[in-house]
């Protein structure tokens, strides 16, 4: 029982000691940049469709080679037809919320304060993240010139969720990813770090753009399950070539390889130790 006591009262004693040492170690910061996306829609620029993004990150140097961080990011992701299947006519947006944990290795050891060490160094990382997708089209009403974004994911626009296509099951909107990339990070002062960073993350699904098998007809919306629109979007090669209809089986996309996105950023991060320092005082002085 003594002892019990006397390690709880040991551990207790030690958590100020370990949450400074904690602080000492570990950085915040901002991201600023864009991501990408490489898919049906687009299997061939790297930087084709670059839409703004930013984020929050948080990182717990282990020692002068490793750290751990953690993040969220928000950013958009857009595509249309490359130039040679311009008569599919298809395109979409859609809106990414991605969260984060991974493994960073500094090639040069990197300290956090003392001068002994680089105050610059190339790395790499890899981790685990989620994220949440939702692909849309915009289509405008000959008869009205107005436009609209639709949500794609409840149209089924392959025949998802339709009797004809019982063995197409909706695709979720929330899926994993493996982020990993290349990045330089840079030691400006004692407490300030630059970082340019590009990562991918690779995912497991082939619908982020909503695009992944065949043609199915419009017949196969007429059961009532996703209506006109679901048709329209499913087959938009008539607004290209009027009067052309894709039959069902011919190929919309090329199910046998998943989408990825990119994102590559410009980040400062700042000590924890400080930041936190500069909020005690804050509520001090009020």
């Amino acid at each position: 029982m003594r002892r019990l006591l006397l390690l709880i009262l040991l551990f207790a004693f030690s958590q100020p000691l370990w949450s400074q040492k904690i602080l000492e170690r570990s950085e915040l910061g901002l991201t600023l940049g864009g991501m990408n996306y490489l898919g049906d829609l687009n299997n061939q620029s790297m930087f084709g469709t670059v839409s703004p993004a930013v984020g929050l990150q948080a990182r717990l140097n282990l020692d002068t080679r490793w750290a751990v961080s953690v993040g969220a990011s928000y950013g958009h992701v857009q595509g249309g037809n490359p130039d040679y299947i311009q008569l599919r006519n298809l395109s979409f947006r859609s809106a990414i919320t991605e969260a984060y944990i991974r493994a960073e290795f500094n090639f040069f050891p990197y300290g956090i304060r003392s001068a002994t060490f680089k105050r610059s160094t190339p790395y790499i990382f890899c981790g685990f993240g989620a994220f949440r997708f939702n692909p849309m089209a915009q289509y405008t009403d000959p008869a009205t010139g107005l436009s609209e974004w639709y949500a794609l994911q409840p149209l089924g626009t392959e025949g998802q969720g339709s009797k004809a296509y019982p063995n197409r099951a909706k695709y979720q909107l929330f899926e994993v990813c493996m982020p990993f990339g290349v990045g330089y990070r840079w030691r400006l002062g004692e407490n300030v770090h630059l970082t340019v960073e590009y990562g991918w993350r690779k995912t497991w699904t082939d619908y982020l753009d909503d695009v992944s098998t065949t043609y199915v007809g419009a017949q196969t919306f007429t059961d009532g399950s996703s209506g006109t629109m679901a048709a329209i979007l499913a087959d938009r090669s008539a607004e290209v070539r009027p009067g052309y209809v894709n039959a069902p089986g011919i190929k919309r996309g090329d199910d046998s390889l998943d989408d990825w996105y990119s994102y590559f950023n410009i980040s400062f991060s700042f000590s924890a130790e400080m930041l936190f320092g500069w909020m005690r005082g804050k509520v001090c002085d009020k």
